[in-house]
């Protein structure tokens, strides 16, 4: 007669919704979802960095309550009729009835430890964080609201690159979020900008890697193409790790790898450092360094002749040293600069 134990076998197989085995090289602990929830989804054996979606990493970063969101209904359009193994269209109601997101990014204004901010987030989930039409118009309204309301702008970024079910629409966005970003930096409104695994293909070629200050997750993903086509680009053999956070902090592109437990206190470090300066420049502050736009509307009022006398003429505002042929500005004259 068979004996019947009290307990059940052990079973190699875990429910998906109670446990998580860590991927990391080195670990492969099966993890209690609870318990990684608590912390951040970060493996507490070895470290690794969970991917997260948008809205935990909202949750995480900004104050409770306090994220209004943006453009929420904002919908792709398959202008393209893409159809590769499956209909674009279906691919995009299946990513919306997962994640129950419009499309792969959130934007929105929020305050972190009490600064207002403007923050765009993309969500790995949602078709790989592609950055398509609706993410690229997402991701410039971030930084014209940033313009707009002189707060610091705050991207975080999760994305595979360009979406090519949408072709060139993709790639026009490109251009249209770098063009933002550089308004957002001329201004002297501060941009920070944090690379998550994986930041990849476009989104790393355009706006991920030109904040004023660049932080990243520990072994995060980091490149623009992968092994085999930037082998053969360059030619040469890719040194090993390439393509992690931790390569690219010793080259440069990343300023700070921060672990996620801290990223909240970093960022609002950043922000009682990075203030915004002001728009306009006090009446009759005396500017600092070299400004092309002065010189270039001096100069070009000399050469209309106003006043009078030519370049150099000290009737024009201008006199030239023999000796060492610097110029300086005449007595009690000096360059504005334009406004309008």
């Amino acid at each position: 007669m068979p004996v019947r134990l009290p307990f059940r076998p052990r079973r190699d197989a875990y429910p998906p919704d109670l446990w998580t085995k860590c991927p990391g090289p080195s670990c492969g602990e099966m993890l209690f979802n609870k318990q990684l929830d608590k912390t951040l989804r970060v493996c507490p054996h070895c470290g690794h960095h969970f991917r997260i979606s948008g809205r935990a990493r909202i949750d995480q970063l900004l104050d409770q309550g306090s994220f209004v969101e943006r453009d929420a209904d904002l919908t792709p359009v398959d202008s393209l009729a893409f159809v590769d193994s499956k209909p674009y269209t279906d691919r995009l109601v299946a990513a919306q009835l997962q994640t129950g997101l419009r499309d792969a990014a959130i934007w929105g204004l929020g305050l972190l430890a009490g600064k207002p901010v403007s923050i765009c987030v993309l969500d790995f989930f949602f078709m790989g964080g592609s950055m398509g039409s609706v993410v690229g118009e997402k991701v410039a309204r971030a930084g014209e609201a940033a313009l707009e309301n002189r707060i610091p702008l705050l991207i975080v970024s999760s994305s595979g690159g360009a979406r090519m079910q949408e072709g060139t629409y993709s790639l026009m966005q490109l251009v249209k979020t770098m063009g933002v970003v550089e308004r957002v930096k001329a201004a002297r409104v501060p941009f920070i900008s944090v690379m998550t695994d994986p930041t990849t293909g476009g989104t790393f070629a355009s706006f991920a890697a030109v904040g004023d200050v660049n932080l990243a997750e520990p072994n995060a993903l980091i490149r623009f193409a992968g092994d085999r086509v930037s082998a053969g680009t360059i030619g040469e053999e890719l040194p090993p790790g390439y393509a992690r956070a931790e390569f690219w902090v010793r080259h440069g592109f990343v300023d700070r790898i921060v672990p996620r437990s801290k990223l909240r206190d970093e960022i609002a470090a950043l922000l009682s450092f990075l203030t915004v300066q002001a728009d306009v420049a006090p009446e009759g502050a005396a500017g600092t360094g070299f400004s092309p736009r002065s010189f270039l509307s001096a100069l070009t009022g000399a050469l209309s002749g106003e006043g009078s006398g030519g370049i150099g003429s000290p009737t024009n505002g201008t006199a030239t040293n023999g000796t060492n042929g610097e110029s300086r500005l005449g007595a009690g004259q000096k360059v504005e600069e334009p406004r309008g």
